[in-house]
């Protein structure tokens, strides 16, 4: 008799872990795609068709060793038949080459250096200098860091409608000027640097600190933006802020493991167990702003300058130790280089450490009516923190409860209404 497939959906259990591990591996599945279709809005379109290939399949086959192998196999498989169907077979088989043969064998083990490759040549595409620099980042933190329209409006402090509408205006317009996907050289691979710069630094922050969802941290996609720094560290060696960004993202991913406690919850940098701070990263971190230095002719940029605040932290063994006066003058310089409302945020910190809660307090209440901080959850907790630390405590409270409201992710949430409980 023969066996019949069951047509149940899976449960949510399944469902939110096979989301997850597309999430994790979407960036890589899109470029893959984008190198057999030349279009990023078709690849993030197939991309998904292996997603519900996925969400039909799995439940009943269980989950494969190798889950990206598998989408990114299904998603380049309706990748070329795609092909086929709009084109000339023979020259589109000539130009794709192995990566159309690979689409119809057992997915090989990937090359790491070819995954790097393809991520790389997606976020230069994606910076192309036809699109605006709004619309770069948008788009490149949709495709490389797999957020959502509302995760990237917060991201970048912009409402959610002008978001979508960049990203879509963005694809169209790659497809229409049909922008290659390379790795420039010369002055067009220097012309889309600070574009690519700012994705990656993007993409980490959201895994540093996760926007939305049930989890504080996103590992893979500080991996991803480190490997990235890290690659183009070997691509643009004479680039100061290219070491300047690498540096800062090894000295931040140093602290990774003591940022969360043992149910998820995030750890305050005074609370965090120095011990499990990584040193090899942190030397890696401290011998990339040698290098951010050493190149630099005109000062030290807004990465290398956001690279020796977070080498003051790695220098204290304690927090007590921490030399706080020296990064609110860091801070100050930054505000010069790269102003901005966050940045002015950062500062009131800093100059709260070095002369005391009511000097942070005044840069905090002077910046408290700027637009792109309005829905900032961040701009009442450090509020709420100033005025704890001033004995304010039914205003500390109310600032506490005020960004927890604010907060999309949980365990930010969490924290913030503990803090509001005392």
């Amino acid at each position: 008799m023969t066996e019949q497939r069951s047509t149940a959906r899976p449960d949510a259990a399944a469902t939110r872990a096979i989301e997850t591990v597309f999430r994790m591996e979407a960036p890589r599945i899109i470029a893959a795609v984008t190198r057999v279709v030349r279009d990023v809005g078709i690849a993030e379109e197939l991309a998904q068709d292996a997603l519900v290939a996925a969400l039909e399949q799995w439940p009943d086959t269980g989950v494969p060793d190798r889950p990206g192998a598998w989408l990114t196999a299904v998603a380049r498989r309706r990748a070329v038949d795609l092909v086929r169907r709009r084109e000339n077979y023979a020259r589109k088989l000539e130009e794709v080459g192995r990566a159309t043969e690979f689409a119809y064998e057992a997915p090989a083990a990937a090359d790491p250096d070819d995954i790097d490759d393809d991520l790389l040549r997606l976020v230069f595409m994606s910076c192309h200098p036809v699109l605006s620099a709004e619309a770069r980042v948008a788009l490149t933190l949709r495709l490389l860091g797999g957020l959502t329209t509302a995760e990237i409006a917060r991201a970048v402090l912009a409402p959610e409608p002008t978001v979508a509408q960049r990203i879509v205006r963005a694809k169209r317009t790659l497809a229409t000027r049909n922008v290659a996907f390379e790795v420039p050289y010369g002055p067009d691979r220097e012309a889309r640097l600070g574009s690519v710069l700012e994705v990656i630094y993007l993409i980490f922050n959201e895994g540093y600190a996760a926007t939305a969802g049930e989890d504080h941290l996103r590992p893979g996609l500080c991996e991803d933006a480190l490997r990235l720094a890290r690659v183009l560290q070997s691509l643009m060696p004479k680039e100061p802020e290219v070491h300047g960004l690498a540096a800062l993202l090894e000295l931040q991913s140093s602290r990774a493991a003591a940022r969360t406690a043992a149910d998820g919850g995030p750890v305050l940098l005074k609370d965090q167990n120095r011990s499990r701070w990584d040193m090899t990263l942190i030397r890696r971190g401290f011998a990339a702003l040698g290098r951010a230095d050493a190149a630099a002719s005109g000062g030290p940029g807004p990465y290398a300058l956001q690279a020796a605040i977070a080498a003051c932290h790695a220098r204290a063994h304690a927090y007590e130790e921490t030399d706080w006066a020296q990064i609110a003058a860091l801070y100050a310089l930054l505000a010069v280089r790269a102003p901005s409302p966050v940045v002015e945020l950062n500062r009131a910190v800093a100059v709260s450490m070095a002369q005391g809660p009511a000097a942070g307090l005044a840069i905090v209440d002077a910046i408290a009516g700027e637009p792109a901080l309005r829905d900032y959850h961040l701009l009442p907790s450090v509020r709420g923190d100033l005025l704890e630390r001033l004995g304010r405590g039914e205003e500390a409270r109310a600032e506490f409860l005020r960004a927890a409201g604010l907060a999309r992710n949980e365990r930010e949430r969490e924290f913030l209404l503990g803090r509001a409980d005392g």
